[in-house]
């Protein structure tokens, strides 16, 4: 029976299916996304950086859900990711260029936290005040815009449709970081109009995701959660302090999509057959040899978002357990 005929029974037992990796990420989550979004209505969650190839067409997905390759599937990013608009809408306009139409497929939510330059800026002095004992993390701001979140003086993208909200709170955060980080470079004026600029851009794609995705479980719509990063960067699970600043685990789609526990159906969890990592941190297996180097020209193990070679090594059971 079709989605859009399914029964008030059956929508009322519609449950989400879950994509997670289960090392420290890059194990194919996106690939097979993008095979089951074939008979997936509805793509929500977040991204880290996926590689899909449809008809010799390489797609570089970096934030975006890789579900988008699915012409008649919606995307959604959720609550829980943090969103640098200007990435964002540079990532939509080369899938766009390569003849992928995104119009009323793509939406975000209102209540996304908002990635600055200057937490750009921050997250690369923070790794450099580390030292050898850097993170290793992707410089893109990441960490720090968590950081705001967490000490409740983030900005979402509500706040763009009230302006004067907006300003205010730009300009104290800012004001906050040049108290602990010095007086770098960064033009507040000139950010406060482009971010003006880009709130219009912006508004066609803004949605109460929590809201638009409950209707869709309760229309019986398929909905697929495609999650990001790895169990073993799970902020709370993984091999911290060098992880990633979210829950990735299945923990992450309740507390990230507003989806209830009892609504979660299959969860998938992605292993390839060697493991990789990028950045610092333990890696038990690594290979520092030529069978590792083996390993990553085979796999082509770059980053796609970074460029970075990743680490190598033999697959860990202990991790996979």
């Amino acid at each position: 029976m079709s989605p859009s005929t399914s029964t008030p029974a059956a929508a009322a037992d519609n449950k989400v299916s879950v994509v997670l990796g289960t090392q420290w990420g890059d194990e194919g989550k996106g690939k097979l996304v993008d095979i089951l979004a074939q008979n997936i209505d509805v793509c929500g969650g977040n991204n880290a950086g996926h590689t899909i190839v449809v008809g010799g067409v390489k797609y570089a997905f970096h934030m975006l859900p890789s579900g988008l390759v699915n012409m008649d599937c919606i995307s959604v990013v959720g609550s829980g990711v943090v969103v640098h608009l200007p990435s964002f809408f540079e990532e939509l306009e080369d899938l766009q260029k390569q003849g992928l139409d995104c119009d009323d497929r793509l939406f975000i939510s209102d209540r996304c936290h908002l990635v600055f330059d200057f937490h750009q800026i921050v997250d690369g002095m923070k790794e450099g005040e580390l030292g050898r004992g850097s993170i290793g993390t992707t410089k893109k701001g990441i960490g720090p815009a968590y950081s705001s979140k967490a000490s409740r003086s983030g900005i979402r993208v509500h706040h763009l449709y009230h302006f004067d909200e907006f300003e205010k709170r730009f300009r104290t955060i800012v004001s906050a970081r040049h108290r602990r980080y010095g007086d770098f470079e960064y033009d507040v004026e000139a950010e406060l109009q482009r971010y003006r600029q880009l709130a219009e851009r912006l508004r066609p794609f803004v949605i109460d995701s929590v809201e638009f995705l409950h209707k869709k479980l309760r229309e019986g719509k398929r909905i697929l959660v495609e999650g990001a990063n790895a169990l073993m960067l799970d902020i709370d699970f993984g091999t911290y302090p060098y992880v990633t600043s979210s829950n990735t685990g299945v923990g992450g789609v309740c507390t990230g999509l507003g989806i209830p526990p009892n609504k979660i159906g299959s969860v998938i969890g992605v292993a390839k057959a060697y493991t990789t990592r990028v950045g610092g941190g333990p890696f038990p297996t690594e290979l520092v040899d030529e069978v590792g180097q083996k390993l990553r020209d085979v796999g082509a193990e770059y980053g796609v978002t970074t460029g970075r070679p990743r680490r190598c090594g033999w697959l860990d059971l202990v991790v996979l357990r």
